[in-house]
């Protein structure tokens, strides 16, 4: 797998926890996740990239 991904291992876990598929991927591997799960995920890292571009973003 050479493609780099935009969310880090750590990330991605932290969101699985959150969302409650983590053991899923545990068990079976990121492809054992269901497509709404992922995309469940997706959505939440953008809206934590937003979040911190909010409060962070600025110089």
């Amino acid at each position: 797998m050479g493609r780099r991904s935009m969310m880090s291992d750590q990330l991605k876990e932290e969101i699985a926890k959150e969302l409650g598929f983590y053991d899923t991927v545990q068990k079976e591997g990121w492809g054992g996740i269901k497509a709404r799960d992922a995309g469940n995920m997706v959505k939440r890292a953008i809206e934590m990239a937003e979040q911190n571009m909010q409060h962070g973003g600025r110089p």
